[in-house]
């Protein structure tokens, strides 16, 4: 599956190495969804005056005693996903008011990502999200599981897409304001982590559209997940394109996608293969001026790599106040 996020591995694993290796001015703001690395003794409490917020960082987590911070902590650590889910649960019950236990369910959520755990994924998210409706993290995460775990026959099939579509614009509306900043986050990094974002989300749209047959509209937001991803060309993203712009009969924009899907795409792959079923059986169509059979019925798209962690400003909780 793709997991939770956002399809750029490499820069979020460097922004987590850098949150960690520099950390912020004391009292620490909360990065939603993020925990210390496993690996390392998190930071001690400091007393120092509360640094404000930069600019889109709106709001500052904190823990409300020693006892809350300290159970954060522990819980935070767990690198099970199924310990993980206990211990915010725990957490959870014992601090209905906090405003940590997003942190605690986003972390099981990424690493049930890990383990490609999709139904976990959507079920850790859904209590994220009850925690903190506007942090973008778990919503694009629920929403991308959703699209690309519902089938066909599944009897709740027009609910997991609705909330799919639902959870992903309220990714994109949320963009600005829910997610949580480092003070002395760098600005080129929080920018492509949002891009990174979005292009998940309207990726999902994409997806969800596909699956309603509305090939227009997966159009648009499948040529917008592919502009805000510029930078980092995804296979999956001009194949799913091509296949939508194949449906509604634009033929040679159809192959103009599928070239791209096959120049991007890593050799000996599943997207490679099926990028370029799709991009002879265009030629031949284009070639001939009779459409030839679109891609086998049943065909699966897959899905861009997986990440390892999602948290794109990753941080640690505030001294108590």
């Amino acid at each position: 599956m793709r997991s939770t996020a956002i399809l750029m591995t490499m820069l979020l694993a460097a922004m987590m190495a850098w949150a960690q290796a520099t950390p912020p001015p004391s009292p620490s703001p909360a990065q939603s969804g993020a925990a210390p690395s496993p690996n390392s003794a998190a930071p001690p409490p400091s007393t120092a005056a509360p640094t404000p917020p930069p600019a889109g960082s709106h709001r500052v987590l904190q823990a409300k005693s020693q006892e809350e911070l300290k159970a954060y902590q522990d819980a935070s650590a767990l690198t099970d996903p199924g310990l993980m889910e206990a211990a915010a649960d725990t957490f959870a019950a014992k601090y209905p008011t906090s405003e940590l236990r997003a942190s605690l369910y986003i972390r099981a959520m990424n690493l049930f990502a890990q383990s490609n755990n999709s139904e976990k994924v959507i079920v850790t998210g859904r209590q994220a999200i009850a925690a903190d409706p506007t942090n973008p993290i778990p919503l694009v995460q629920v929403a991308s599981a959703l699209a690309e775990s519902t089938r066909d026959n599944d009897l709740d099939r027009e609910q997991r897409l609705a909330e799919a579509a639902k959870d992903a614009h309220a990714a994109i509306d949320n963009i600005d304001t829910g997610l949580l900043i480092p003070a002395n986050a760098d600005q080129a990094r929080v920018d492509a982590a949002k891009q990174s974002i979005l292009t998940m989300a309207y990726d999902t749209l994409g997806t969800v559209d596909m699956d309603r047959n509305d090939y227009g509209s997966a159009v648009r937001n499948l040529q917008k997940a592919i502009d805000e991803n510029k930078g980092n060309p995804e296979a999956v993203l001009y194949l799913r394109l091509s296949v939508a712009q194949d449906k509604l009969k634009d033929y040679a924009q159809a192959l103009d996608s599928a070239n791209k899907a096959v120049q991007y795409a890593k050799d000996g792959t599943q997207a490679q293969n099926l990028a370029k079923l799709q991009q002879s059986r265009l030629q031949k169509l284009i070639n001939a001026g009779s459409p030839p059979e679109t891609l086998p019925a049943g065909t699966t798209m897959p899905a861009p790599q997986p990440l390892p962690n999602q948290s794109p400003v990753p941080n640690s909780p505030s001294t108590p106040r």
